[in-house]
């Protein structure tokens, strides 16, 4: 009876301290237990590695980004949700199987006419023979060379484009070559507008930029959106940027590549200063770095593009600055950094990659970051095709827009 007193007793008491005391010695006894575990794994773990290995491969997080689905169509266009990485290689590895296909039926069609030379002249057999050997060796390396060359690592490889093919040809300005080095941006504002420091912060973030306030006055002249584009084209900028406010507070971001669109609307939200981050720098007139993360889906790499033509293509490493430009699940959170390399202090760890090696050549370095601002989260809502929607002609107008239905399936995504 006393045994089965004290159990109930552990499991159901009236007397509050009684109770405390026993949660306590309870979450101890489980807390000790963990410690227990994760110390004798760690020494399971340092004399045989292949166990930590599979571990770290048994627990990756189900997040909503490793759920992420595609469409299995094979479309470039800007409604489709497909990964361009993916897409090319699976149509040069179609490209490669059609060109070895007409390879070997080339290759039967001179076997058989080696064969009608054979009993036509014995001699004359014998050097095709070595000649042929010689064009499949040739063909064979040939081919080798094309494998090795379509199994980029990852789209951050140089030597991989993913840019469509459709793209250029629809926004021929935007992908060409041509375009200024030091890109002008003319930066203004919409009318009666408050937040003209906002738009200034704009130009410390974009080298080359011009802030133009528009004017407000009862009797003055109220310029359209495609007069000032002309008026800015006419002077050698190469975009325009309307911010947007409401509440005295930036809402929106219009920017419009020059000299005949397209135009870009972004919502912007989580606006914050520099002067107003824990621990910030203040930034230098040097021509930053720039970082493009997961833009992967046709309208993904045309929204990366954009973004490419607003920062100068030299970067001036001196200065330490990056601009970072993050898409995750259709956001873009845009951050900028300025970053400095340090020894190890004795009571860090060392950098390790994915497999949870140490990374080679960096053991003993750090890297510090220190946060300049301004910091913004991004979202694009529509794109036309000429300057602003009242700009733009035909049709095809309205080249893509958000709407509300498509973020029912939370696994799909659009950039």
């Amino acid at each position: 009876m006393g045994a089965q007193r004290s159990t109930s007793l552990s499991k159901k008491t009236g007397n509050k301290l009684h109770r405390q005391s026993l949660y306590v010695k309870q979450k101890q006894d489980r807390e000790k237990e963990k410690r227990e575990t994760r110390f004798r794994r760690k020494k399971e773990e340092e004399r045989e590695p292949e166990l930590r290995r599979e571990r770290i491969a048994r627990n990756i997080p189900a997040t909503i980004d490793r759920k992420r689905v595609w469409d299995d169509v094979d479309d470039d266009g800007l409604g489709a949700s497909v990964d361009m990485e993916q897409l090319l290689k699976k149509r040069r590895l179609q490209q490669e199987e059609a060109e070895e296909k007409l390879a070997a039926e080339a290759e039967n069609g001179d076997e058989s006419e080696e064969e009608e030379g054979d009993e036509a002249d014995s001699m004359l057999g014998s050097d095709d023979e070595e000649e042929s050997d010689e064009e499949v060796a040739a063909k064979v390396r040939a081919k080798q060379v094309i494998r090795d060359d379509s199994m980029a690592p990852s789209t951050t490889s140089t030597n991989l484009d993913l840019t469509p093919e459709s793209l250029v040809a629809k926004f021929p300005s935007l992908f060409s070559d041509d375009g200024p080095a030091e890109p002008q941006v003319l930066v203004t504002t919409t009318l009666n507008s408050t937040i003209h420091d906002e738009a200034k912060l704009l130009c410390t973030l974009f080298p080359h930029s011009t802030y133009i306030p528009r004017s407000a006055h009862k009797y003055g002249y109220k310029y359209s959106v495609r007069e000032i584009c002309k008026f800015a084209g006419n002077r050698g900028f190469s975009t325009v940027m309307i911010v947007r406010e409401d509440q005295k507070k930036p809402v929106g971001l219009d920017i419009v590549h020059l000299p005949s669109g397209p135009t870009f609307h972004f919502s912007i939200s989580n606006w914050v200063e520099g002067k107003k981050l824990p621990g910030h720098g203040n930034p230098t007139n040097h021509y930053p770095e720039l970082l493009l993360n997961n833009f992967k889906t046709p309208l993904g790499v045309l929204t990366a593009r954009l973004f490419q033509s607003l920062w100068p293509k030299t970067p001036e490493l001196q200065g330490r600055q990056v601009v970072t430009l993050h898409n995750q699940r259709d956001y873009i959170f845009l951050r900028r950094h300025r970053y400095i390399f340090r020894d190890k202090r004795a009571t860090e760890k060392s950098v390790v990659g994915a497999d949870g090696k140490e990374l080679k050549g960096v053991e003993n370095i750090r890297t510090g970051l220190q946060e300049l601002g301004p910091r913004a989260t991004l979202k694009l809502r529509r794109i036309d095709k000429g300057i602003g929607r009242a700009g733009s002609e035909g049709d095809d107008a309205v080249q893509w827009e958000w709407k509300a239905k498509m973020e029912k399936q939370r696994t799909r995504f659009n950039l």
